[in-house]
Formats: structure tokens, C-alpha cells, sequence
């Protein structure tokens, strides 16, 4: 059992998570591509590169190609004890091509035909062309001249190893035959005098092989014999007198019989019932039914009566006996039975035993039989090889021809694509490897997933990143217009969320935005968010905290002094400062004079009292200010205000330093609200948001139809 306040995973949830993880991973990976891509051609570049300065920078070699055309003759005898495949020869042909005895001799005839070459080493190669016999020889080396002889030397080399081959196994071939030859003819004597003695010995076993179905059928009648035999003992066995009479009753048809008749033998089986018997006992019952028709209307003492009863007496004593005979019948029925049944059984295994003998002796006669016909065959075989043996014709079956001679030796540059391939290769495979290694050291996050994965804050909304226009490449604010579907909707979102945070402290009016380091697109995000903020009716006042780089006067073009440093540090009524936009309901608090000591002006009490009655005057006031990292401004203004906005931009913000900059704001026990990803890829498999930008599209209402065409 689980306890109750431990959390149980589903295994979908768990198969869920892991998919997500996976497609963060891959959009991680396609992020590091599209970022790093020139390390991979550079990469590739390199390895192209070392591998062509490493094979110019070698010595150079030659090459050397000739042919050679092997004709094979396919007239073989058909006597032929040896045959090879087709592919197999070829294969043999080629090694010994290539063989040290070819090679050797080789070197020695280019030695003894040109003295005044240097022996050199030569590789040498040799192929078949696809469906042909044609031989392909390259020879390559460092000499061209050495080279272009030695591969000549091979093939000439080559015809004449296999002429010399010819010669010599001749007379091994035609020695080897005639003492195979001699040898079956030792064999074939001996089968024949075994099968001439077996003969001899077994003729009534030959003799009864050929009546051997007769025997089987006679076995067979046996067995059928036997089992009836059983059948039938077993049944009397059974059987009682008085069904045994019954059954022979029913099976001679209960027709009386005639005096004088003599016995019938039983269906079953040589059983002789006296007819009599059932006469008596259909005599009795005819007596028994006049009794009672004449006790009806007579007394029984009288004579009738009284004889009728006598004559019944006699009836039932005449069957009596005649039952007593029935017993003694059926009992010397079934001793018969059992006899027979034992004679039955006797001879079945007598002439079992004799087929197992006449089987086993016709299997060595066909044994030896065949033996003898086997060694006949090979020796006629052998016998019409020899006779037709040619030593040029059947022990060669081919014919070697230079098809055409070694070629004069060009440069070998064949190796060189083989070589760029897996330089290129190698590189590209380092390449590889390096960016790895560095996304393993990167620990920005690319996607959603990886952010989630990565802290424990709550994500307050994802914005999609959107390309920097115009002549200041800056992306631009909303508009009331805006054609930027996804980009505006995500503001709205990151609106929503902070008006309906489901906590129960109460709802944040100072907001601070901020973010770990610059260029993580801060200040664009507060003036969204503000313009966002106004867009609902409330009045928001949007302050420019950044009292060294801020820009925000630029984006909403108003003055930048006097500002947010002259309310702080020279006692300015802030309510002068305040710049109106041309966004209803939004007020800029620009900047103000460069002030590098901002720090101090955020501790002190004019900052707490400005913030007081900002915030009673309006009904949200959002701060830009500087990053956590690059200042101490933020620590020292993030503890007066309601909430902070913690900005992450996707594949920049580094993991640690943006865990370091919340530390440094959780050591100021400042409430961070959560986390905003920003500059996210839309394209990414996590980023589901506000993709349908043309269901919104304005859509022009048809005409209506004219009711009236005459009038049209």
C-alpha cells in the first residue's frame, strides 16, 4: 500500500515525460546546428584538406593494367569423376594469379630480360569481370617502367606455371585412375562371390520373398480370425443360459420346427441348439393359456383339469432337461472356443516369426545386390575415363590467352576520392564530437521542457521569438492592429496569468521585470506587458529603472529628462516627470540623468515613498531595471516592490548564472512571481501556443444575392 501523501506515477505520465525530454533533446540538437553549422563544414573542410596535403606529399605511383581471357571447353566426359563450379574455378584461377610462385618468377624474368631495371615492390591485383572469365591485372608501384614489365611478367608467368601444372599431374592423373581402377575390381569379385553364396544358401527364402504379400495376407486372416474368436468368447462369458437360448432363438428366427428335424449351427459359430426346446416351451405356454381359458368355467378337480395339469408337469420337466442340456452346451461351447483361440494365437506367432526371418534375409540379399551394382557402376565409370582420357582435352578444360598486355604506367590516383571520403569523414565525425562536447558544457536552455527541467519556478508564459526590424533593428511594441498573431496573444497570456494568480497573498500592483544578465530582452518585455496592461482600462505607469542604459524614452519617444534619478536624488515631484504616450492609459517615468550611483538612490526612503504613491495613484506600476548580475540596482529595489518578473531568453541565458541571480534575490527575501521564456522557437515540438493565426483573420461577408436579376 501506498502512504497517503506519497504521489503514485502513472506509467503514461512517466512515457509522457520521457517523450517530451526526447523532443527537447532534438530540439536542443537542431538549436546547436543551426547555431553551429560551420563547425561541421569546417570540420569536414579540414579532413578534405589533410588528407589531399598527405596524399600529394607522398611519393607518387604508378599503375599498370593488362587482361587475360580464360576460355573454358565444357566437352567434359561423362565419365568425369571431378567437376568444379564455375565461380570456385575462377576464384582458384585468380589466387594463383596472385601467388608468391607466380610473383617470384615473375621478378626473376624482368631481372633476366632487363638488367637495368632496380627491382622494385609491386602490388598486385586481380579481378573478374561481372558474367565474363575475363581477368583484370593492375599492378602498382613506385617505377612505371618496372611496373608496366613486372605485370607482363605475371601474366606470361602465369601461362607458363599452368602449362608446367599440365605436364606434371599427367602421369598422376592416369596413375591414380588405374589403381582406382585395380582396386574396384578387387571389390566387385568379392561382392559377387557374397551374393553367389547368399544365392546358394537362401533359395526358399528368395523364394518365399516373392510370395511375400501371400504371407501377409494369410496373417491378416489370422488376425481377423482371432479377434472374431475373441469377440465371441468374451461374449459368452457374459451371456446367461437363458440369453444364450434367447439369442439362439432370435438368430433361427423362432420358427417352430418340424418332429424329425435335425439341430441347426448356431450364427456364432458352430453352436448346435435342439429346436425342440423352444417347441416345449411354446407348448407349455399354449397349455398354460388353455388352462386358464378352461378354469373359467371348470372346476380343477375335474378330469379335464386334472389331465390338463399332469400334461403341464411333463411339459416343464421336458424343459427342464432341455435347459440342462443348453448349460452343458454352453459350457462345452466355450472350452472349444478357448482351444481354438490358442491354436489361433500359436500360429499367428509362427508365421510372425517366419516373416521377421524372410524380411531380414531379403534385406541382405538386396543389401548385397546393391552394393554389387554400386561398385559395377563406378568401375564401367572409371574404365570409359580411361578409355577416353586426353591429356589435353580432359585433365585441362580451359585455355589462357593474354587478352591484352600491360598498359603503359599512368599516375595511380585512384585511392585519392577513397582517401578525400574518409578524410572528410574523419572530419565531419570530429566535428561532430566537438560540438557535442560543447553542448555538454552549454548549459543555456534552448526549449520549454529544458526550463522546466532546469528550475522549480513557476513559468508565468512562454514569447515567441519575432525578427528585430526597421532602421534600429528592434522589434517593435504592440499595436491595437498588431498582425503579430502568436506575439500578442503571449503578452496577453503573461497578462492573465498575473491577474489571476492563484495564490492567496494579495495581487501584485509593483511589478519589477528583470533578468540575469543584458540583451535577454527585458525592457521589451515590460513595455509589453504595460501596453498589454492598459489595453484592459487600467491605468498603468511604466518606470524606467535603468539609470545608466535605459531606453525606454526611445521606444515610446519622449524625453529622457528629467526622470526617474531627478525624483530620487534631486527631490523632483515625480508627478511632473510623468510622460504620457500614445498609448491610452499608459505613463512613462523615463530614466532621467546618468546616474552610476543608482544603488544608493534605490535604499533610500524618497524610493519607498515614490513607490507608495505611485502605486495609489495608478493601478499597476511596472519597473524596467537593470540585470540582476551586471548591478546591485535590482537587490536594492527588488525588496520595495510587490512582485518580481524573472526574464530567461531562450538559447542565451545561462542555467547557473540565472540560478545565482535568483539566489541573490531569495537572499533579499524578495517574492519572485516566476519566469518568463522568452525569444522561444515557435517551431519547437513544447511550444503549443497560438499557432491558429487564421482563425482569427477578418473575414469579408459575401454580397447578398440580388432578389431582383432584371434589375441588376
Amino acid at each position: 500500500m501506498n502512504d497517503g501523501n506519497q504521489q503514485v506515477e502513472h506509467p503514461k505520465t512517466d512515457r509522457s515525460a520521457s517523450k517530451a525530454h526526447f523532443h527537447a533533446r532534438l530540439s536542443r540538437y537542431r538549436s546547436l546546428l543551426r547555431r553551429k553549422w560551420w563547425v561541421l563544414v569546417l570540420g569536414a573542410l579540414v579532413g578534405l584538406a589533410i588528407q589531399g596535403a598527405m596524399f600529394w606529399s607522398e611519393p607518387p605511383t604508378f599503375a599498370s593494367v593488362g587482361r587475360m581471357i580464360v576460355s573454358i571447353k565444357l566437352n567434359i566426359a561423362e565419365g568425369s569423376v571431378y567437376t568444379e563450379e564455375l565461380s570456385n574455378f575462377l576464384g582458384t584461377q585468380a589466387a594463383l594469379m596472385q601467388s608468391g610462385a607466380v610473383v617470384n618468377r615473375a621478378h626473376a624474368r624482368v631481372a633476366a630480360q632487363n638488367p637495368k631495371l632496380r627491382l622494385q615492390q609491386v602490388a598486385l591485383r586481380v579481378s573478374v569481370l561481372p558474367k565474363t572469365t575475363i581477368f583484370v591485372l593492375q599492378g602498382t608501384g613506385g617505377d612505371p617502367e618496372y611496373t608496366q614489365a613486372f605485370l607482363q611478367a605475371c601474366m606470361e608467368e602465369y601461362i607458363a606455371l599452368k602449362k608446367e601444372m599440365r605436364a606434371q599431374t599427367s602421369d598422376t592423373t592416369v596413375a591414380g585412375l588405374t589403381e582406382e581402377v585395380m582396386r574396384l575390381e578387387k571389390d566387385l569379385r568379392k561382392a559377387d562371390e557374397d551374393l553367389v553364396e547368399f544365392q546358394s544358401t537362401n533359395s526358399v527364402v528368395l523364394s518365399q520373398d516373392q510370395g511375400n504379400n501371400s504371407a501377409a495376407s494369410y496373417v491378416a486372416a489370422l488376425y481377423q480370425r482371432l479377434a472374431a474368436q475373441k469377440s465371441e468368447y468374451q461374449l459368452l462369458q457374459l451371456l446367461t443360459v437363458d440369453q444364450n437360448l434367447d439369442r439362439q432363438q432370435g438368430a433361427n428366427g423362432a420358427v417352430p420346427l418340424a418332429k424329425g428335424s435335425t439341430d441347426q449351427q448356431s450364427p456364432t459359430g458352430g453352436e448346435r441348439t435342439d429346436p425342440d426346446y423352444f417347441k416345449a416351451k411354446q407348448q407349455l405356454l399354449l397349455l398354460q393359456s388353455e388352462q386358464q381359458e378352461l378354469g373359467r368355467y371348470l372346476r380343477t378337480n375335474h378330469p379335464k383339469m386334472v389331465a390338463m395339469s399332469e400334461e403341464l408337469a411333463r411339459r416343464e420337466q421336458l424343459l427342464k432337461i432341455f435347459r440342462l442340456q443348453s448349460v452343458e452346451a454352453l459350457e462345452g461351447k466355450k472350452v472349444s472356443l478357448a482351444l481354438e483361440i490358442q491354436n489361433v494365437e500359436r500360429e499367428v506367432k509362427e508365421w510372425e516369426t517366419k516373416m521377421l526371418g524372410i524380411q531380414a534375409k531379403a534385406a541382405d540379399y538386396q543389401r548385397l545386390k546393391g552394393n554389387s551394382q554400386r561398385i559395377q557402376a563406378l568401375y564401367d565409370r572409371l574404365l570409359a575415363t580411361m578409355q577416353t582420357l586426353d591429356i589435353n582435352k580432359e585433365v585441362s578444360q580451359e585455355g589462357v590467352t593474354v587478352m591484352e598486355p600491360a598498359s603503359r604506367a599512368y599516375r595511380d590516383q585512384s585511392q585519392l576520392s577513397k582517401k578525400m571520403a574518409l578524410g572528410g569523414a574523419v572530419g565531419l565525425a570530429l566535428a561532430v564530437a566537438l560540438l557535442l562536447f560543447i553542448d555538454r558544457l552549454d548549459d543555456r536552455m534552448v526549449s520549454f521542457t529544458e526550463l522546466k527541467e532546469s528550475f522549480d519556478e513557476e513559468v508565468l508564459g512562454q514569447i515567441p521569438r519575432e525578427k528585430s526590424r526597421g532602421p534600429k533593428r528592434q522589434v517593435a511594441l504592440i499595436a491595437a492592429s498588431d498582425e503579430r498573431h502568436s506575439f500578442v496573444e503571449a503578452y496577453r497570456n503573461l497578462r492573465s496569468t498575473l491577474l489571476y494568480m492563484a495564490e492567496a497573498a494579495e495581487r501584485p500592483k509593483i511589478l519589477l521585470v528583470t533578468s540575469s544578465v543584458p540583451n535577454e530582452g527585458k525592457s521589451l518585455t515590460a513595455s509589453n506587458l504595460a501596453v498589454t496592461m492598459a489595453n484592459t482600462g487600467s491605468r498603468v505607469l511604466l518606470v524606467d529603472g535603468d539609470a545608466r542604459k535605459g531606453a525606454l524614452h526611445e521606444r515610446f519617444q519622449v524625453p529622457a529628462v528629467p526622470g526617474l534619478t531627478e525624483v530620487l536624488g534631486q527631490g523632483l515631484k515625480w508627478e511632473d516627470t510623468v510622460q504620457a504616450t500614445k498609448f491610452p492609459n499608459l505613463f512613462l517615468l523615463p530614466q532621467g540623468t546618468f546616474a552610476p550611483n543608482a544603488s544608493e538612490l534605490f535604499i533610500s526612503e524618497a524610493t519607498k515613498i515614490f513607490l507608495k504613491d505611485a502605486a495609489a495613484k495608478y493601478d499597476y506600476v511596472i519597473l524596467d531595471t537593470v540585470p540582476v548580475m551586471a548591478a546591485d540596482d535590482v537587490t536594492s529595489l527588488a525588496p520595495h516592490v510587490d512582485g518580481v518578473i524573472f526574464l530567461i531568453r531562450a538559447e542565451f541565458t545561462s542555467a547557473r548564472v540565472a540560478r545565482a541571480a535568483l539566489y541573490s534575490l531569495y537572499q533579499r527575501q524578495v517574492r519572485v512571481l516566476g519566469l518568463v521564456f522568452n525569444s522561444a522557437r515557435p517551431a519547437f515540438e513544447d511550444y503549443y501556443y497560438y499557432r491558429y493565426r487564421g482563425y482569427y483573420k477578418k473575414q469579408t461577408p459575401a454580397a447578398p444575392a440580388n432578389p431582383n436579376p432584371e434589375t441588376a
